[in-house]
């Protein structure tokens, strides 16, 4: 149904003194605008927070997809809200810690942060906090995040998704589990094993190994596997350790069945193709997608998501030969 008003002819002047007054209206909106961007209490800037400089200081290593599916969520937040995004990352917890001393010297609105090593970031995150810079975590520390002054926390409870795990091995019949640690102190990780352990009915191991060395793990647990056949299942808690635990069990000769923690899209392959039981998606896109936004929303409108109370959960999601098909598309472009 067309309710449009019938059309009515302007003379020229008449529509240029009507844009004119119009133009005056929007000025003096804008200008309204700007003068009400005063600060609130708490520290976060009214609205008008337009071209925020923000900084996302991961613990990933380089050319890891998962901490790439991190950086396009973060990313996509950032041109969402019109935000320039600075995206480094280091390994080691002394050289994150210097990353963080650095966005805090460069003076950026806000900084996301990983909190794999948490007692390394106690002194960056208080001189963050005594620049009146919020910072946020996200993806590691959600035991941490509030002791160390975080506003906010965007992950996976890790305990809570390795006791589920655990109960998946049940449910497989499962009777001895190999958990392997590729980083060692990482809390997350000691806490995705220790929930494992914690469900399962069998016996849980660690096996810890050098992640930056593929060749090498994969080399660990096919030996290890040959060592004692009675190792039925490889928890492996990464995607990456999770395709070399396929090659480690073939080298093997083992029939051990291999579950996943995180995604990529060989990972997702794996699943469907019934080399790997399951995987658990703790949703990086949606972590770092999460974390830039929610900076922005403290800074336009003094929002904190969870209350800063609680901490926003992005998984477990899990990902079995049922549901793989329908998770591919997206883990084919970079977002799962």
């Amino acid at each position: 149904m067309n309710t449009s008003l019938p059309s009515r002819r302007f003379p020229r002047h008449r529509l240029a003194a009507l844009a004119a007054a119009v133009g005056l209206l929007v000025t003096g909106c804008s200008a309204f605008g700007a003068s009400d961007d005063s600060a609130d209490p708490d520290g976060a800037s009214g609205p008008g927070a337009g071209g925020m400089k923000v900084t996302l200081v991961t613990h990933g290593s380089e050319n890891d997809a998962f901490w790439d599916r991190v950086k396009k969520g973060a990313e996509a937040a950032a041109a969402k809200d019109g935000i320039e995004l600075t995206y480094v990352s280091d390994p080691d917890p002394e050289g994150q810690a210097e990353l963080v001393r650095e966005a805090v010297r460069d003076g950026v609105d806000g900084i996301a942060l990983t909190l794999a090593k948490p007692q390394a970031m106690k002194g960056p995150v208080n001189e963050a906090r005594a620049a009146d810079i919020p910072v946020v975590g996200l993806n590691s520390g959600i035991d941490a995040w509030k002791p160390a002054g975080l506003l906010e926390f965007f992950g996976q409870d890790e305990s809570v998704a390795g006791r589920a795990v655990g109960e998946k091995l049940n449910g497989l019949k499962a009777e001895h589990a190999l958990c392997v640690v590729h980083e060692r102190g990482n809390v997350g990780l000691e806490a995705r094993c220790a929930g494992v352990k914690k469900t399962f009915d069998g016996t849980t191991e660690n096996v810890y190994v050098d992640g930056t060395d593929p060749g090498a793990v994969s080399g660990i647990l096919a030996a290890r596997l040959r060592q004692d056949p009675s190792i039925d299942e490889v928890v492996a808690l990464g995607a990456d350790f999770a395709l070399s635990a396929v090659e480690a069990a073939a080298e093997a000769g083992s029939d051990a069945g291999i579950a996943a923690f995180d995604l990529n899209e060989e990972l997702v392959d794996a699943v469907q193709g019934g080399n790997v039981q399951f995987a658990v998606d703790q949703q990086p896109y949606l972590q770092g997608y999460l974390a830039v936004d929610a900076l922005w929303l403290y800074r336009t409108n003094g929002n904190i998501s969870g209350g800063g109370v609680a901490p926003v959960l992005t998984g477990p999601a899990f990902v079995t030969k049922a549901n793989a098909d329908s998770v591919a598309g997206f883990a084919a472009g970079g977002t799962r």
